[in-house]
């Protein structure tokens, strides 16, 4: 005799759900990743999205309980971050013309991302039964062609500081390495000056700054690499490890930079955006086209996948057109035919 007969079939995990708030739970997320060995910036990232998620819940009027939190909220979420939310709201060194409505579906997806990983840990820990986020796919993200500086609005911009002051040649040596290796904002102004090999010319990325945990090593050109020692004497009352301080000798942080970015901008009188990461972009793609190898681009940018780099790396059109004049096809096949046409018999 079968003894399952009339015995009850459990199909369902028993909801174990406590009656602690949003915000404890996402602590003891905070505390786990932390143990986990998350990286600082991860860790600074999932807080910064968290908190807009919440304000949000506060907007519409929702308590900052487990049990609120659906799919149907989350939805909503999008829909406000792309139609309703100002971007840049709130900063004040950003002009009003910058201010639109919507956020970039990039950004939109980045906050989903933490979201996301939130509520997988909360049914790893069997707070939840259902992960409210499981059937939310990513916003669509269309792929916008990647805008470099030109030669000329480099030389404009690296003209601008005034390198007579210690902030403005700290800012012009931080530009001068983020041209010259491509590196990440937060990976520069975390570098420390036991990371720079001065006599083999080369910068390492550790592994738990770097955006892939994975260090790396960087050549960069004999140029840069004074200018970082120079820097490094000037900064030395500081008594600190770290390579690009502000004025009273604390790390410099990035938005603290792009805010000078911008004002560099101005006096140079460039009709573009200028940030941080359009450094990397220029000088990715300059590598390639003055004939760098591919795959040596990949170990200098950090990326484990090809595809990335080239994401990353957009030949300009004139560029494109240069190639394509000297190796098209037509060519060989032209020039056989180009032979003195006989006009009259």
């Amino acid at each position: 005799m079968d003894k399952r007969v009339g015995k009850r079939v459990k199909t369902k995990r028993i909801s174990v759900v406590q009656n602690l708030s949003l915000d404890s739970y996402f602590e003891q997320f905070m505390y786990a990743k932390t143990a986990e060995g998350r990286a600082k910036r991860t860790l600074e990232q999932y807080r910064m999205n968290y908190e807009f998620y919440v304000k949000y819940l506060d907007l519409r009027g929702v308590e900052r309980q487990v049990q609120q939190m659906t799919t149907e909220l989350i939805r909503g979420y999008i829909v406000w971050m792309l139609h309703e939310k100002v971007r840049f709201e709130g900063h004040q060194f950003v002009p009003d013309s910058e201010k639109r409505v919507g956020l970039s579906p990039v950004t939109i997806n980045t906050r989903l991302k933490t979201l996301r990983v939130f509520f997988r840990f909360l049914m790893g820990e069997n707070v939840i039964e259902n992960d409210p986020t499981e059937p939310i796919k990513n916003v669509t993200e269309d792929e916008e062609e990647i805008r470099i500086l030109t030669i000329e609005q480099l030389r404009k911009l690296l003209d601008a500081p005034n390198q007579r002051t210690y902030s403005q040649f700290r800012d012009y040596v931080l530009m001068n390495v983020l041209l010259d290796t491509f590196v990440r904002i937060n990976e520069a102004l975390s570098l420390k000056v036991s990371d720079i090999d001065f006599e083999l010319g080369l910068i390492n990325i550790r592994g738990e700054v770097a955006k892939s945990r994975k260090s790396r090593m960087i050549p960069m050109q004999k140029r840069t690499a004074n200018l970082l020692h120079e820097l490094i004497e000037e900064s030395k009352e500081f008594d600190s490890e770290f390579v690009f301080l502000a004025n009273y000798g604390e790390c410099l942080e990035a938005s603290h930079f792009r805010h000078r970015l911008k004002e560099y901008s101005r006096r140079a009188g460039l009709a573009v955006r200028v940030h941080p990461h359009l450094f990397r972009h220029t000088g990715a793609t300059m590598f390639l086209e003055a004939g760098g190898d591919l795959r040596h681009l990949q170990m200098i940018l950090g990326h484990r996948d090809l595809r990335m780099v080239m994401r990353y790396t957009h030949l300009s059109k004139n560029s494109l057109k240069k190639q394509h004049e000297q190796y098209s096809p037509l060519n060989e096949v032209v020039a056989k035919l180009q032979r003195d046409r006989k006009i009259m018999r």
